[in-house]
């Protein structure tokens, strides 16, 4: 689907996000149906393709929803004696690659491992129009999953890790070619501090209440 939203106009609005910060929809920290193992999960904020069916229409817009500093979600995920490793998701995770990138290399160096989901294919990601900072990322990741969602190639197995038959699985870690095996019939439901609900498992699904 064609984004609704210039590039031009993508960057004027991440502009509104101070250097060391990401935008956030939502973030657990701890999780079992979002990436093999136990790990956390950031929701990042603002996605323009606006793709029918899409799980997390609260995340497409690009104005300040909630603003996390990088150190102190880095902390808060290697703190976390069960985590394995993070996923993000969103929202589009690349258009706010750079800071992505340095929350992930902070991760890593604590022996966490990294994956991404992204409406983008890993040839965008890869060709010069990418979104900035796009490349620093994918030289972090251990797996990407990429493709929009797409509602009439929709998969609806609980056997399968990818949501509609254009995705692909991106596995840049052979450690991890053998566990491509999560969420195959789970839901999580995390109650928040501030009393907000977090309904999450097979197709990423999330929903805030």
């Amino acid at each position: 689907m064609a984004t609704t939203k210039t590039t031009t106009e993508i960057l004027s609005a991440l502009k509104q996000i101070p250097d060391g910060y990401l935008n956030i929809m939502g973030y657990v920290d701890k999780s079992e149906v979002n990436g093999p193992g136990c790990r956390a999960v950031v929701w990042v904020q603002g996605c323009p393709r606006e793709c029918e069916g899409c799980f997390n229409p609260a995340s497409w817009e690009f104005e300040i929803n909630q603003l996390v500093a990088i150190d102190k979600l880095a902390e808060d995920i290697i703190k976390n004696p069960h985590n394995t490793g993070v996923t993000f998701s969103g929202g589009e995770p690349f258009w706010q690659a750079s800071a992505l990138a340095s929350l992930a290399h902070k991760v890593k160096a604590a022996g966490l491992n990294v994956m991404a989901f992204t409406g983008f294919t890993l040839k965008e990601l890869q060709s010069e129009s990418a979104p900035p900072g796009s490349q620093e990322l994918l030289a972090e990741l251990d797996i990407l999953i990429d493709g929009p969602f797409v509602q009439s190639l929709a998969i609806n197995s609980p056997l399968s890790p990818v949501s509609s038959r254009n995705q692909k699985v991106h596995v840049f870690n052979p450690e991890f070619k053998d566990q491509i095996s999560w969420a195959s019939d789970q839901i999580e439901v995390h109650i928040l501090k501030d009393g907000d609900r977090i309904v999450t498992g097979y197709q990423g699904w999330l929903e805030l209440t």
